[in-house]
């Protein structure tokens, strides 16, 4: 199976080809935003990871803790369902997702979008793990991963791409999370992280798998 990077770069390449302009702006804007260091205030190893009771797809809470009674727990942020990015990312998880299980771990996928509207039910009926809806952001912003979306990228997304980031949210479009991924050990504490401000760039399933095997 190709890689999610090999992937996500696929989808990059298809992206230049079709609109260069936006994508050389979403390049100036990533740059910009590593240059102030954005997602640099995200959880680093050993912290402790903060506890959340959170929505999942059906309006029931699903709680860290919980989830922790069991084992570790894989926690990874998206923007949402309607970002292809993301759709690669969660496929990708899904397909590992019976090696995640394995050794013991849980994968829980947070989006800021309302529940009834993360995915539909055909697409929640495929996903064998927890699709939390994290409004407002506020977990995200925990984790030190919640981002203020740059005004270019928020008028492409209601003009090009005809999306109410207010409506999918719940009345806030403003703040999305970096796509971020963390293992929190049994003691709830940040075992490995992967956060990169560039949206374009996700965790690689296998290094999610090894940092699990390291852990059993």
């Amino acid at each position: 199976m190709q890689s999610l990077q090999k992937q996500t770069e696929a989808k990059v390449a298809e992206g230049r080809q079709k609109n260069p302009a936006f994508m050389q702006k979403v390049d100036e804007i990533i740059a910009q935003s590593k240059s102030f260091q954005q997602g640099n205030d995200a959880l680093t190893l050993g912290q402790n990871a903060p506890t959340f009771s959170l929505p999942n797809a059906n309006g029931q809470a699903v709680s860290l803790a919980n989830l922790l009674q069991k084992g570790p727990v894989v926690v990874t942020f998206y923007r949402g369902s309607w970002c292809p990015y993301c759709n690669l990312q969660l496929r990708a998880l899904q397909a590992r997702l019976s090696d995640i299980n394995a050794l013991g771990a849980q994968l829980v996928a947070i989006s800021p979008q309302i529940p009834d509207g993360s995915m539909t039910q055909d697409e929640i009926s495929n996903m064998d793990f927890e699709v939390l809806s994290d409004q407002d952001a506020k977990i995200a912003a925990q984790f030190g991963v919640a981002w203020q979306v740059p005004a270019f990228l928020s008028e492409h997304m209601r003009v090009d791409r005809n999306l109410d980031l207010d409506a999918i949210n719940n009345g806030n479009g403003a703040i999305l999370p970096i796509p971020a991924t963390f293992v929190v050990d049994r003691a709830g504490k940040v075992a490995w992280r992967f956060v990169d401000v560039d949206y374009r760039t996700r965790s690689e399933p296998d290094d999610i798998i090894d940092t699990l095997k390291a852990l059993t």
